[in-house]
């Protein structure tokens, strides 16, 4: 397949066909619908299962259930969409049932508005449903991105038995960019045994039973216990990042998905002022990655966090500094989106700081 045009919807539903997913379960909310459209029409040409359900909580809980029979299995949603969902997602975490789960942010809190956010950060790197959980979440900045993250996403979701979230936001989702597909790792679409999974008890003594309730509470801390084990495992092994002329940037940007893209155009309006700035891109918002923040301490004066929310992320980064360097932050809500000029002016302000 060559470049195709595509909005941001349609990719990562084709990314999804592509690594093997044959079970799409989802409920429309806008800006994602794309998503919905795309798999009802393309779910029946490769023998896959389309399914509309009546709700959020019901789209949920069937993929807690393909899931549960080893198929990979993708959900769509949106931000209040995702709210309704979050008890089925820590179910399905308890359980240990690999799935993928996109939320294409819209701006809250509430029903809020369809424009652009990055507002679910808490929800989704601290879990927003119950219990002791995590999701392994990766953060997307263009379309192409979109499709090769969407395929890791199966591969490590499968890897942990654990539900990987894709973190867009509505900008994302609608903007068209060309895709190729035929750079996609093609090992991430490999699906392996999942001896695991409940699909009967064939040759086996027992029949395998999948559960997150636990009576006992020996058994349930054990279990809690194992599942931190695997999370410490991904929390190595899953980090992600991108780092832009920071070897000796006096002031580093801090921005993850669409608005990292905006970032860049403020360094390059900055280097015409012979300001050097840097940028360092979070690709997993968990694991956050903290390694880039140890790199660049000791020369940085400064870091400044730029989101589409009221400071979520500035938390982690600040926990990854550590208190060694100055934080500042600058966001937009509602749907407004940060402009580069005006984040050259928030760099000036803080260079002007002694």
């Amino acid at each position: 397949m060559a470049k195709v045009l595509m909005k941001g919807n349609e990719a990562l539903a084709e990314a999804a066909i592509q690594a093997g997913c044959r079970h799409y379960f989802g409920y429309p909310i806008t800006p994602q619908n794309e998503v919905t459209a795309y798999m009802a029409k393309r779910m029946p040409e490769v023998g896959g299962v389309f399914l509309q359900a009546e709700s959020e909580v019901s789209a949920i809980n069937m993929v807690y259930g393909a899931g549960g029979a080893g198929a990979r299995v993708l959900i769509t949603s949106s931000s209040p969409g995702i709210s309704l969902m979050q008890e089925g997602i820590s179910y399905i975490a308890g359980a240990e049932v690999p799935c993928v789960i996109a939320n294409i942010m819209r701006g809250g809190p509430g029903l809020g508005g369809i424009q652009p956010s990055q507002s679910d950060y808490f929800q989704a790197t601290k879990g927003g449903g119950h219990g002791d959980y995590k999701l392994i979440v990766l953060a997307p900045s263009t379309i192409q991105e979109m499709a090769e993250l969407v395929q890791q996403a199966f591969h490590i979701a499968d890897k942990y038995r654990n539900p990987v979230m894709i973190l867009g936001d509505g900008m994302l989702g609608q903007m068209m960019e060309p895709v190729d597909f035929d750079i996609l790792k093609k090992e991430e679409n490999k699906i392996e045994e999942k001896p695991w999974a409940t699909t009967g008890k064939g040759t086996r003594n027992k029949r395998n039973i999948i559960n997150s309730l636990e009576l006992d509470p020996q058994i349930l801390e054990k279990h809690n216990i194992e599942i931190f084990k695997k999370y410490q495992k991904a929390a190595k092994e899953e980090v992600r990042y991108e780092m832009t002329n920071c070897e000796e940037a006096e002031i580093i940007l801090v921005a993850y998905g669409t608005i990292a893209r905006v970032a860049k155009n403020a360094i390059e309006i900055a280097k015409r002022e012979n300001i050097k700035v840097g940028l360092i891109r979070p690709i997993s918002l968990w694991p956050f990655p903290e390694e880039p923040f140890k790199k660049t301490k000791d020369h940085v004066k400064a870091y400044l966090t730029i989101e589409m929310s009221m400071g979520q992320m500035i938390e982690d980064v600040k926990i990854a500094v550590n208190g060694q360097k100055e934080v500042y932050f600058y966001g937009r809500v509602g749907g407004m989106v940060p402009e580069p000029m005006a984040i050259l002016e928030e760099i000036k302000k803080i260079r002007g700081k002694k």
